[in-house]
């Protein structure tokens, strides 16, 4: 019990002491989530949650940098255009194959 404790209190102080970053570390712990079951499963709704949770993370991601630039801005902004990019591609190769 102590431990579902420690990781509660660790949820909440995070929260707290940086609310977006634990919005975007939500939002991308979820999308890996959705785009682990949708490997498993050949749903599409899944696919397009995961891929939209992704675009919407590094979107945030990109403008809080811009905001408040932080000590590791530089790898920040390029994994998060990397994502963008990746998620962008994925968006694409789906509309083909519709």
């Amino acid at each position: 019990m102590r431990l579902w404790n420690f990781w509660i209190n660790s949820f909440i102080l995070a929260s707290q002491y940086n609310p977006p970053r634990f919005v975007e570390l939500l939002m991308l712990m979820l999308a890996i989530a959705m785009l682990a079951i949708a490997t498993i499963s050949p749903d599409r709704p899944y696919l397009v949650l995961g891929l939209s949770l992704v675009v919407g993370a590094s979107i945030s991601i990109l403008v809080r940098e811009a905001i408040a630039p932080s000590p590791q801005t530089r790898v920040t902004q390029f994994t998060a255009l990397l994502l963008l990019l990746i998620s962008l591609y994925g968006f694409a190769d789906l509309l083909q194959t519709l």
